[in-house]
């Protein structure tokens, strides 16, 4: 792979790449790359291709309804009783 210097880089533009990187973990390289790559329209982006659905006769699947009585469920079980926390 090639190496290029990018010169004339304002100070606001290397701090603001350099605390964007940090905050999403990676290096100012990488995100530079990243950025020159969306710029681009050369994303490299995994797609999926295909649905899997080869365990559904094993396991069952919800329907849409099953699903939202169990979602429900699970969401008034998440709430906190603040009777129980005193």
């Amino acid at each position: 792979m090639k190496a290029i210097t990018i010169r004339g880089i304002e100070p606001e533009i290397s701090e603001k790449l350099k605390s964007t990187a940090a905050k999403q973990g990676k290096s100012v390289n990488q995100l530079t790359l990243e950025i020159i790559r969306e710029g681009l329209g050369m994303n490299k982006e995994k797609k999926r291709l295909r649905e899997y659905d080869d365990l559904d006769d094993l396991f069952g699947r919800w329907s849409e309804d099953e699903f939202k009585e169990i979602d429900s469920k699970i969401n008034r079980e998440r709430q906190i009783d603040p009777e129980l926390w005193k």
